[in-house]
């Protein structure tokens, strides 16, 4: 690879003048006439009931096929001009547009769902029996299954519509919110005004004293932004309900699961084998505080580097360290990080005004993929970068099938993402040159088991939580708070001194509106991704076409189908959760036995 390797993303090679951009303002005004005409052809259509008036779907179905993916790639345009540059008030603007078209396009989806329920019986079996529809046969079946449980497609229409500029718009204010936030901080006798994702990395210092003062100033900064972030989590947690009330929903888990094509079966396996297996964990928080010489962790040490050991890599070292463990297992998709790295696909620079977080997101007419992040050296920021890698191959290698077979959940997503992190920080672990080396990436490691297993978990107990006192009126702030730190308490089994109650304010996934309970499925991609990670080391170089089959039908089967005909294991069953809890634990004996 080239070096030094560029840290800014390359967003002209999709709309030449970013926010400004008339090729950009060109596409969008296409996009709205491409839905009006796939709206008016709804409209037009009559029910077909015979083999014949089947294939009169297939133009219509085209058409919606070729806006979802032209949505696809105005959102990802503006959601990457939004997070590099939080003041660029007309990215936010045109994100606020995008959304509108998008609630068009979903009134014209939900009008061609409705039309599959009433669809008769010898048209659907043909229009499924169709050539056209090969690759799209499950998606079109969920489809007309989800529409059944719905409002009349004029109600739901008009969901759509309202909740541009209300539930949609609480998201957005929440996004403005974090866009003004900042830490003060004093380095080096200077007082600097950290956005928050300066901060969330600072807070990852050696120095506990550091870390310790960053965390007071943050939990300060969050509770004087409480008022707002309050506000947009109680109005989308009401507008949830009342539309699920409406529907006759009355379990909150309905949507997200029905979202991740799991079931409540395999969700409860799950979460029933990581609360049985959590001892060995605290173990672990007990060992990292004696490590770190004091008595008992607080929430800014559980991610706090241990020992001298502690490892920073430049970026050109990071993107070298991720193609070669990714050559090992997969040589297309060490390929395809070599050509993101070199084509400037990733914005990761260190610099004021970028949003926290990382993401990846797809361009799917250029067939490109875009990571965002905030490279600071750290292992962790490594293993974020190979987890967005992780999600770009996944894309990347569904970019030839039909849009509808392209939408795959986010727990699968998060299998890939999680696997190519996974693949990076194994190797990292054995390949150490020294034992403070191996202490050190190990332990980096199982901070993820921790994220995963803990904080990921008092985020699930906590929007549940959240959820049945909402349905109750709104709540306040205070009452969140200990919400959190209830739920922090319980995930963490009391091992922590100092909770973060904020944490409710501070987490944007609390606050995206296109997923509620943006928890569970990174958890359930960690697990499902150490089953296929053992299945990689068993098959060797046999691995990767497997591989490759089974990231391609995520699209078009759930999830207890996509691990039945790829791994051959039941996930309602705790068997396959425990097994890969089991290798993470063999993580923390081999940290113990280490670290004695």
């Amino acid at each position: 690879m080239q070096s030094p390797l560029p840290q800014t993303w390359d967003l002209e090679r999709f709309f030449a003048g970013g926010s400004q951009s008339e090729a950009f303002a060109r596409f969008l005004r296409q996009l709205e006439t491409n839905i009006a005409a796939l709206r008016t052809a709804l409209k037009e259509l009559r029910v077909p009931n015979t083999a014949e008036e089947a294939t009169a779907l297939l133009p219509t179905l085209a058409l919606l096929q070729k806006a979802a993916l032209a949505l696809r790639e105005a959102d990802s345009f503006t959601a990457c001009l939004a997070a590099a540059n939080q003041n660029d008030k007309t990215a936010v603007m045109l994100a606020g547009k995008v959304k509108a078209i998008g609630a068009e396009y979903a009134t014209a989806q939900t009008h061609f769902d409705d039309l599959l329920t009433r669809i008769g019986e010898e048209a659907w079996q043909a229009l499924l029996a169709h050539p056209e529809t090969a690759e799209i046969r499950y998606p079109l079946v969920e489809r007309k299954l989800l529409a059944a449980d719905k409002l009349p497609p004029e109600q739901e229409a008009l969901v759509n519509d309202l909740a541009v500029d209300g539930y949609h718009g609480w998201g957005e204010s929440y996004n403005t919110t974090v866009s003004k936030f900042r830490v003060p901080y004093e380095e080096n006798g200077e007082v600097l005004q950290l956005s928050a994702g300066q901060a969330a990395n600072r807070m990852h210092s050696p120095d506990r004293k550091v870390r310790q003062k960053l965390f007071r100033s943050w939990e300060e900064q969050w509770a004087e932004h409480a008022d707002y972030c309050a506000d947009a989590l109680n109005h989308l947690g009401g507008f949830r309900l009342k539309l699920y009330e409406r529907r006759g929903w009355e379990d909150i888990h309905k949507e997200p699961l029905a979202i991740n094509r799991m079931t409540k079966e395999t969700l409860d396996a799950m979460w029933g084998v990581i609360e049985g297996g959590k001892d060995i964990f605290v173990r672990y928080l007990e060992r990292k505080a004696k490590l770190l010489g004091i008595p008992k962790l607080s929430w800014y040490d559980v991610d706090a580097p241990v020992g001298e050991g502690s490892l920073e890599f430049s970026y050109d070292e990071g993107a070298q360290l991720i193609v070669e463990q990714f050559r090992r297992f997969s040589p297309r998709m060490a390929d395809f990080a070599e050509r993101a790295f070199e084509n400037r696909w990733i914005e990761a620079e260190d610099r004021p005004g970028k949003r926290p977080g990382g993401f990846c997101t797809s361009f799917p007419i250029a067939e490109e993929t875009r990571i965002f992040m905030t490279y600071a050296g750290t292992a962790s920021n490594v293993a974020t970068l190979a987890h967005e890698l992780g999600h770009g191959y996944h894309q990347h290698v569904m970019n030839d099938l039909p849009a509808l077979a392209q939408e795959y959940a986010m727990n699968v997503a998060e299998t890939a993402s999680t696997f190519a992190e996974m693949v990076v920080a194994d190797a990292a672990v054995k390949a150490a040159s020294s034992e403070a080396e191996r202490i050190t990436l190990l332990e980096d490691k199982i901070q993820r088991s921790v994220a995963f297993y803990m904080n990921i978990h008092a985020r699930f107990i906590f929007e549940t939580n959240f959820y049945e006192e909402r349905r109750r009126g709104l709540v306040g702030i205070e009452r969140l708070n200990e919400l959190m730190t209830a739920a922090q308490k319980q995930a963490f089994c009391e091992a922590l001194e100092e909770y973060h109650p904020h944490f409710w304010a501070s987490k944007l996934h609390f606050y995206i509106t296109e997923v509620p309970f943006y928890n569970f499925p990174y958890t359930f991609g960690y697990m499902f991704s150490t089953g296929l990670y053992a299945e990689a080391l068993r098959r060797g170089a046999a691995f990767e076409d497997q591989y490759v089959a089974l990231l391609r039908d995520t699209g078009r089967m759930t999830v207890e189908e996509l691990a039945r005909k790829h791994l051959g294991v039941d996930l309602t069953k705790p068997d396959f959760w425990q097994q890969a809890l089991d290798l993470s634990v063999a993580d923390v004996h081999e940290f113990l036995r280490l670290t004695e």
